[in-house]
């Protein structure tokens, strides 16, 4: 588990287990949104255990699940509200945080006066590509 910081209060990672959930939590987390898809491999069959895991730790679960590269409106709007909604520090992860920091990316872009050169570069520095999110959030 990779966890890179997008934000103050927002984080992303890759695939997370039920077991690292536990380390998610002592690190001060209060919250965790779920972008992967039921079934989408082997080690997702479903978020059951995960969400039954992060309700034992006190954690504020929400899934949010996206097809990479397939992000609805409603997908967006979501994801924008359990940003303002949920507890902070979340953490958002998927299979590889790309789906997490392209919903991010996006929702943030839609508040007043988001600074996109700002969204890119913390993009980058969590190592990835800003040129697809750069496509994305053009009008």
């Amino acid at each position: 588990m990779q966890i890179q910081e997008l934000e103050p209060g927002f984080a992303i990672s890759d695939a997370v287990t039920p077991a690292d959930l536990d380390e998610i939590a002592r690190r001060g987390f209060r919250s965790v949104i779920c972008n992967r898809r039921a079934g989408e491999a082997e080690d997702h069959p479903d978020d059951r255990a995960l969400s039954a895991r992060a309700a034992e730790l006190g954690l504020e679960w929400r899934a949010i699940p996206v097809t990479p590269g397939d992000y609805a409106e409603a997908d967006i709007e979501a994801f924008g509200q359990a940003l303002d909604g949920l507890p902070s520090p979340i953490l958002a992860f998927c299979r590889t945080g790309k789906r997490a920091v392209h919903l991010w990316a996006q929702a943030r872009s839609r508040e007043a006066g988001c600074d996109i050169p700002a969204l890119l570069a913390a993009a980058h520095a969590a190592g990835h590509d800003p040129q697809p999110i750069h496509e994305m959030l053009k009008p």
